[in-house]
């Protein structure tokens, strides 16, 4: 059985001696809170950077994690995992090791929030969510996951001037929280994560641990997904299932623009949360409808960036596992595809993305990167062996028009684009995280803008 996870609020460390493992961007957030509360902590990271302020920052490895031992709190970046061996060391000694957006959910007006997570689709429900409760007339933070810490005194966020808070939980976050508010939303369930949780249960336990933490009542839910509805014991007290076929007549999400069935659903499961928080207008189409104009898509996430030569070119750069690309397949019925895939290697499996590759009934071709293009190549490479072994009609022409493996970003756009003319689609959705090639996904993505730019 888990142990119970620590109540500790930010207020409770304004005389505590605080350490603070880890400074990547909410390493900072918390280090500007905790001056906001006159604390000096102690600094340690695994990797110490360059401190513009001259604090002193102790390697983990290097005396740092003897200085966190002499704490009373220890607050960790979510980077860190839960299950490194230096945490169950400071555990060990009664040291608690909490994280920023727990400390801020503990004193939070939780009726006023909403966590959202998810394997994949998380970011854009609560984009969507967040620009509707703005629409609607409210003042709405969308921060956690997706962008800024809701405590940070830098952001202004943390001054309870909000009506409403939208929360996009990682699963490395959600390990942190002591509490949860009374609707969560989950998106998606897919195996991903897998070096940080330890295994792939472990990564579905901790995904959806925010279900089930002291507060939580009502979890809104992606009832598509298989994963999800064989673990109902894991999403709480009471749950309402959302479908991308739920009210088929509805027509109110028309105006954010989001393409495929997916991001129906992501917007039915915001609109859903909605009514569940009790938010005024929220069950109303007509002033729903109106609210969903002019929402801006998030960027890398099934965004067209341009046509060139009839050929339309998509940037999904923030798929980085199957669920995503498989989705972003799916969101161009009948159109001619070239998709890009490939990336940094987590060993997950391709196998279903093979699949659905080869059975997509319309033209599709494919290229492969580095590191893990082999890989998605050889999946690909057995599945259409697979599907010409099934086949009863020999001669029937196969949609599914190959893959080859590529280099590097740019001579796979070239290609790509030669091969969709002239009116398919240039799809860069990897199935995989940009490590080692590029910065992040927006560097891949601006890496993708810049290949079409330069063919002549």
């Amino acid at each position: 059985m888990t142990a119970p996870r620590p109540k500790l609020a930010w207020s409770d460390l304004a005389e505590a001696r605080v350490g603070i493992w880890g400074l990547g961007r909410e390493g900072h957030a918390n280090l500007r809170k905790l001056a906001s509360l006159g604390v000096e902590p102690v600094l340690v990271d695994d990797h110490p950077p360059a401190d513009p302020d001259g604090r002193p920052v102790l390697a983990t490895s290097e005396g740092g994690l003897a200085a966190l031992e002499q704490c009373d709190v220890v607050v960790k970046t979510p980077g860190l995992s839960r299950y490194r061996p230096e945490v169950a060391r400071l555990s060990g000694l009664g040291i608690p090791v909490v994280g920023g957006l727990g400390l801020w959910l503990a004193e939070a007006d939780l009726r006023r929030v909403l966590c959202v997570t998810g394997t994949k689709g998380k970011s854009t429900t609560s984009s969507v969510t967040g620009h509707l409760l703005t629409q609607l007339g409210y003042r709405c933070m969308v921060g956690g996951n997706i962008g800024a810490s809701p405590y940070d005194p830098a952001e202004d966020s943390g001054s309870g001037d909000f009506d409403y808070w939208v929360i996009e939980v990682s699963s490395y976050q959600a390990t942190d929280l002591p509490c949860s508010p009374p609707v969560v939303a989950v998106t998606s369930l897919h195996p991903d994560h897998l070096d940080w949780h330890g295994g792939v249960e472990q990564y579905y336990r901790d995904k959806l641990s925010a279900c089930t933490q002291p507060g939580a009542e009502l979890t809104v839910a992606n009832a598509d997904s298989d994963l999800l509805t064989e673990r109902v014991a894991l999403l709480g007290p009471r749950v309402e299932w959302v479908s991308a076929d739920d009210d088929p007549t509805a027509d109110w999400m028309e105006p954010l623009g989001l393409p495929g069935r997916h991001n129906r659903r992501n917007a039915l499961i915001a609109r859903r949360c909605l009514v569940a928080m009790g938010v005024p207008g929220a069950a109303d189409d007509a002033r729903l409808r109106a609210a969903a104009a002019g929402y801006q898509p998030l960027p890398s996430r099934l965004t067209s960036i341009g046509t060139l030569s009839g050929v339309t070119f998509v940037d999904d750069s923030l798929s980085t596992n199957v669920l995503p690309t498989l989705a972003a397949l799916d969101s161009f019925p009948g159109r001619r595809i070239a998709l890009i895939v490939g990336g940094h290697d987590r060993g997950i499996d391709y196998a279903p993305l093979a699949a659905g590759i080869v059975a997509r009934p319309a033209p599709t071709y494919v290229l492969t990167l580095p590191d893990s293009g082999p890989r998605i190549r050889a999946e690909i490479d057995q599945a259409a062996l697979d599907q010409a072994a099934m086949n009863d009609e020999p001669d029937h022409a196969p949609l599914f028009a190959g893959v080859t493996d590529r280099a590097d970003l740019e001579s796979a756009v070239a290609a790509a684009h030669r091969w969709a003319k002239p009116d398919g689609v240039v799809l860069l959705s990897p199935a995989a995280p940009s490590f080692g090639q590029f910065r992040d996904y927006r560097d891949r993505g601006e890496a993708f803008a810049r290949a079409m730019r330069a063919i002549p």
